[in-house]
């Protein structure tokens, strides 16, 4: 008979069906889904889960709530087979979910700068709501292409009140431009003592670079092609990590190790190495 703590130790790699309580359009193609589950409500920010829809396909997901009333959240962007499933999915539908999987932001600082690109900002919200359950207001960029793709802008602003800003690629709410450059422009006007950031990938080699000029410590979440979640096949490594276990937070120090990678290269769903593109 296996042991009560190998178990509590596997219990998260069995796939468990929850079924969709309820859903919250975020934008034309980004969709909030809400369900219940033990082990998610146990999770930690900036951890993920593994989705898998009937018949199709298995993704890894941010957890973009943890435990809302007893509800835990993914939150999907549109943009692939899988994920225009789950998009167009209605309260009552199932998916099959294990996880939650990799480690966590660290709550370092008493005034941090989080930066959050696209669908990025869906890591980044649980770190919010745990930053201030410690009395700690960090000063956020919400980042999108226009302002009819800014991630969660209005419970951001009811959380943070002016300590949220806005960048739109096209200018058309906040800052004009990339939300890398602005975090520049704020890190040299503030005397931030923490960065954390997620995102396009090309967006977040670009804030580390903004952080190691000035020495700050950053944090970032990483994507890669995770397959497994459990460390074995190696399909998301970057330099001497695996993304599924080891991340998906990258600290500085990991980020200095990885950089001949980070932002330049990646394998795709094949094992073939190809150029970051986002």
């Amino acid at each position: 008979m296996r042991s009560r703590r190998w178990l509590d130790l596997h219990r998260n790699d069995r796939i468990r069906t929850v079924e969709i309580r309820k859903i919250n359009r975020e934008a034309i193609d980004i969709t909030t889904l809400y369900f219940e589950d033990e082990s998610v409500r146990e999770g930690k920010p900036g951890q993920y889960i593994m989705v898998w829809v009937l018949g199709d396909d298995e993704v890894p997901m941010s957890i973009s709530g943890i435990d809302k009333d007893g509800l835990s959240s993914i939150t999907v962007r549109n943009v692939g087979i899988t994920s225009e499933t789950l998009d167009a999915m209605q309260p009552g539908d199932r998916v099959g979910i294990r996880g939650p999987y990799g480690n966590s932001y660290e709550l370092n600082g008493q005034n941090p700068l989080i930066v959050a690109g696209g669908s990025g900002a869906a890591s980044l919200l649980p770190l919010v709501e745990a930053f201030l359950e410690k009395n700690v207001k960090p000063t956020f960029i919400l980042g999108g292409r226009s302002a009819d793709q800014l991630l969660f802008e209005d419970e951001l602003l009811e959380l943070l009140g002016e300590k949220l800003v806005v960048s739109t690629d096209d200018g058309s709410l906040g800052f004009n431009g990339y939300a890398s450059g602005y975090a520049a422009l704020l890190m040299d006007e503030n005397e931030f003592d923490h960065v954390y950031t997620c995102g396009p990938e090309l967006m977040m080699a670009k804030v580390f670079q903004e952080t190691e000029r000035r020495g700050i410590p950053i944090q970032a979440s990483l994507e890669r092609h995770v397959k497994c979640a459990v460390g074995l096949c190696g399909n998301c490594l970057i330099g001497p990590y695996r993304v599924c276990k080891d991340g998906p937070v990258f600290n500085t120090e990991m980020l200095v190790e990885v950089r001949k990678e980070f932002g330049i290269s990646r394998m795709d769903a094949s094992g073939k190495l190809i150029r970051v593109n986002h």
